[in-house]
């Protein structure tokens, strides 16, 4: 069921995680960025989560994500090798949403790729031109003051701005690397006090000490996150009081 007062909480999925958890967690959220086959996913799994999407009036967004790692390793595509990537999984997305009489609301690119084109500048552009070019009426979901919401700004796309409710943030604003220490929040104690802070002070604190402006539009909670099912449904008692 779709929220009515105005927030967004997404969720990735479709990532080989049990269908039962799908369910559950697509019961919770307002959004789904669903793999598109890159970095997980098939042909079935995107169909099944097109379905009950629709059936609950969930968001859907394409996860689009390398191969390999899990998407996680190291991106060396060219920027036309990263706007085929876009036209190819987005497009499978958007095929089989229209298939099942549903919209591809959202684009929100996985893992390495997510932060390749927040830190270089060509890729970024590739991106948002890809996404102007052959999927003009869907948004992009990017970092809370990242590269991407700018140059989607310039290029008049549609764009939401990410927080990332269960991850560890750094003093500059950019995610812990998960294989450091804090980079994956998973009490449901400590994510919902996060949550209260950011609706009194538009930020939270950074594992570096200093606070950290997070001016999102979208709140994100990982499906592979330990407990997500829980943090999901603690998520959206709080976010609906």
């Amino acid at each position: 069921m779709r929220s009515t007062s105005g927030w967004d909480l997404n969720c990735d999925l479709g990532e080989g995680e049990p269908w039962a958890r799908t369910r559950a967690l697509l019961r919770q959220i307002t959004s789904a960025n669903v793999a598109c086959g890159g970095h997980a996913g098939d042909a079935l799994t995107m169909e099944r989560v097109v379905v009950e999407a629709k059936a609950l009036g969930v968001r859907l967004g394409a996860h689009p994500g390398v191969v390999g790692e899990f998407g996680r390793g190291e991106v060396t595509l060219s920027p036309g090798q990263l706007q085929t990537l876009v036209l190819q999984q987005v497009g499978a997305m958007n095929h089989l949403a229209r298939q099942h009489g549903s919209r591809l609301q959202h684009i929100k690119l996985h893992g390495a790729l997510y932060h390749a084109v927040e830190n270089d500048d060509a890729l970024g552009r590739a991106y948002v031109e890809a996404v102007a070019r052959w999927f003009p009426k869907v948004k992009i979901y990017a970092r809370a003051g990242g590269r991407v919401l700018t140059l989607a700004a310039k290029a008049g796309v549609s764009a939401w701005a990410e927080g990332f409710i269960d991850r560890g943030y750094r003093a500059n604003g950019q995610l812990m690397p998960r294989n450091q220490d804090g980079a994956l929040l998973t009490r449901t104690r400590e994510i919902i006090g996060r949550l209260h802070e950011w609706r009194q002070t538009g930020g939270w604190k950074s594992l570096e000490g200093p606070w950290v402006a997070v001016p999102a539009r979208t709140l994100c909670l990982h499906g592979d996150t330990p407990g997500a099912v829980a943090l999901a449904r603690a998520l959206r008692r709080a976010m609906d009081r």
